[in-house]
């Protein structure tokens, strides 16, 4: 199986955490495309989706599913069982790095909207330590020389990510070698820094459990618990 047979083999095995009738949170990337495919199949069946993106609310419209807005949906009372997106790494504690595709923040505002975190990926981003893939940090563009002196400071190499504004119209900072001895305390140092609109580690609120496919077939990965 190449990458992309094991993208969709992780994604479809996601669907059978949808209850019917209930509003979907999307995320977005490439795994999380195969996962809207697969959506738009039993779209009859959900009331929509949140959506985490303005590439993966195209996609869920092209695969006639409405898109709601968070804010609607949430100030009407109606709840959000599952949260579906991927990651770039993942470690046994299920904590992540995300952002590759630019969009953590609005992914970690719908993630944390909804009541359970499922992770779709391949094998290839299950990790024993975070930190190989750089890291992401949103930053206001005012703030980009501030945040990055900081980062260098912690050790870490950041490169403003070329030609790229996010959806929330800021800029994407992408830290190289940057140690994460405790990736829940460095989320926590980073995200209070004037200037960041978030850091793409999602380690405080890690996914609920992954679904990892490989050549022999999809794993379901829940946390291990870190040792005392």
């Amino acid at each position: 199986m190449d990458q992309n047979e094991l993208k969709r083999a992780a994604a479809r095995a996601a669907i059978e955490f949808i209850e019917t009738g209930t509003i979907v949170g999307v995320g977005s990337g490439s795994t999380v495309n195969f996962f809207i495919d697969e959506l738009g199949a039993i779209r009859g069946r959900i009331a929509g989706a949140v959506s985490s993106s303005e590439r993966s609310s195209d996609r869920l419209r092209a695969n006639g599913i409405e898109v709601l807005e968070l804010n609607t949906v949430l100030a009407t009372g109606r709840a959000i069982p599952v949260y579906v997106d991927g990651a770039d790494e993942i470690n046994r504690q299920l904590q992540m790095i995300k952002g590759g595709g630019g969009a953590l923040t609005r992914e970690k505002i719908v993630a944390a909207a909804c009541s359970r975190f499922v992770c779709i990926v391949d094998r290839s981003k299950v990790v024993d330590a975070l930190g190989s893939y750089p890291l992401p940090v949103e930053v206001v563009p005012m703030a980009r020389e501030l945040v990055a002196s900081r980062l260098r400071a912690l050790g870490g190499r950041p490169e403003q990510r070329a030609g790229f504004v996010t959806d929330n119209g800021n800029l994407i900072l992408d830290v190289a070698g940057l140690p994460m001895p405790d990736p829940a305390a460095l989320e926590a140092e980073i995200n209070q820094w004037p200037g960041v609109v978030t850091v793409g580690l999602f380690a405080r609120d890690a996914a609920d459990l992954a679904l990892v496919a490989s050549p022999g077939g999809v794993q379901r990965l829940d946390p291990v618990a870190v040792a005392a």
